[in-house]
């Protein structure tokens, strides 16, 4: 097989859609030889801030010594970003060999990409002997292919609304499945400040005889405030970070860190496609921030509010169907000095003369234009000094190819599309 063919196997799983339960993971993961085992986690869910803060979490604990394994999704470009030990990407090889050796135990089973990821990663960190595993959820918690793990402590970011189909139409409803990772005796650290979804994760918590821990305070955000500026912009960040060091606290006993290791891996963390500002051989300033639903508008509208950019930007967006784009576009038309939409490379994604329409309607004065695809919104930006480029994580991903800033990769952020098809517990 070669590497080619083992991203077409994984292309073939997903007419198996996304399966919301853990009985398909647990049973492969015993024909893997029960991995998870062997493994130490923190487990994070949450609706925005999972990635940066599991990034932060990798960041202080590789620099503090520790072999560590980081599973997140989805991925920008490649799907290798998915698997990292010590923020190397698993190799072509190893995606090749297990996905022979996983395919041919899992033959016969109706296994989803997500599951089949999912059993990828435990092996393979377990073959890499990681002193620790910083694991994202994918979707949800409580039925996410990830809560097979029990974690040295569960983190939960924040609530907001995000996938209400399968999560739910109330805070307190999508609460009480990214709650579902909490478990027995097991401490939960959380940044949430919604108080319905709050008190949701008390109750469980308490059910739980699980210690739970509040992470937003004042004093710890100001503490950290210089070793974060200005790798990861945005006031959103501070937040992730105290949740990052109230997980670190809690767990010095079992893994002791240093305030200075600590200081350090924030100093040194990295997280593309979040904020992430950058500026080509013209001199022009990019922005790129995933900001796929309201939350995360809020969190950029915030970022560019603060006027750290120091001049108005142009808009490049596209966005997905089935998010809550006119949200976001409400939220974002006063920002701008123009807009230009664009289809995401999905059978999923938003019409550019709809976003375009819902702009106009928010801000009549706009110049805002439909285009094609992102490689025309690209050239025309050309000449503006600061271009904004989000409303989906799949084009961010599209620009960072664009514009030679990712790894090499053939068609893979396909891997990233998704559907339902069957919900258990």
């Amino acid at each position: 097989m070669t590497y080619a063919e083992a991203i077409e196997f994984l292309y073939g799983l997903q007419m198996f859609g996304t399966h919301f339960g853990l009985e398909n993971t647990f049973r492969l993961a015993a024909l893997a030889g029960h991995p998870q085992d062997k493994l130490r986690f923190i487990h994070v869910a949450g609706t925005n801030g999972k990635g940066s803060t599991c990034a932060m979490l990798e960041s202080i604990y590789r620099g503090a010594g520790l072999r560590v394994g980081l599973f997140t999704s989805p991925h920008l470009v490649s799907f290798r970003e998915r698997i990292q030990v010590n923020r190397q990407m698993i190799s072509e090889s190893d995606v090749v060999r297990l996905v022979e050796e996983l395919s041919a135990a899992s033959a016969g089973n109706e296994t989803t990409l997500f599951e089949f990821a999912t059993v990828m990663a435990l092996k393979f960190f377990a073959e890499q002997k990681c002193d620790l595993v910083i694991w994202e959820t994918g979707l949800g918690g409580r039925l996410d292919a990830t809560n097979i793990v029990t974690p040295l402590a569960s983190v939960i970011t924040n609530i907001a609304f995000d996938h209400e189909q399968w999560l739910g139409d109330t805070l307190e409803k999508i609460a009480v499945e990214k709650a579902g990772i909490i478990k027995p005796g097991v401490p939960v650290v959380t940044a949430t400040d919604a108080p319905v979804a709050l008190a949701v994760i008390e109750k469980i918590a308490r059910e739980k005889n699980a210690p739970l821990i509040l992470a937003a305070a004042n004093d710890d955000k100001s503490r950290l405030a210089a070793a974060l500026d200005p790798l990861l912009p945005g006031e959103h960040q501070k937040d992730n970070a105290a949740l990052a060091l109230a997980t670190v606290e809690v767990l010095q006993q079992k893994i002791p860190v240093t305030e200075e290791k600590i200081r350090a891996g924030l100093a040194n963390v990295n997280w593309p496609g979040r904020l992430q500002l950058i500026q080509n051989h013209a001199g022009q300033k990019i922005l790129l921030d995933g900001a796929h639903n309201v939350a995360g508008a809020e969190a950029l509208r915030d970022a560019l509010k603060q006027n750290i950019f120091a001049v108005t930007p142009v808009f490049i967006l596209g966005a997905l169907a089935d998010k809550n784009w006119p949200d976001i576009c409400r939220l974002l038309a006063p920002l701008a000095a123009k807009i230009f939409t664009v289809p995401v490379a999905s059978e999923r994604t938003a019409k550019p003369d709809d976003l375009a329409a819902c702009f106009r309607g928010a801000n009549p004065a706009l110049e805002i234009t439909a285009l094609e695809n992102l490689a025309a919104a690209l050239i025309a930006c050309k000449n503006e000094p600061f271009v904004v480029i989000t409303g989906s994580i799949y084009l961010v991903g599209e620009a960072l190819e664009q514009l030679g800033l990712s790894p090499e990769a053939a068609g893979e952020r396909g891997l990233n599309e998704w559907s339902a098809t069957k919900i258990v517990g």
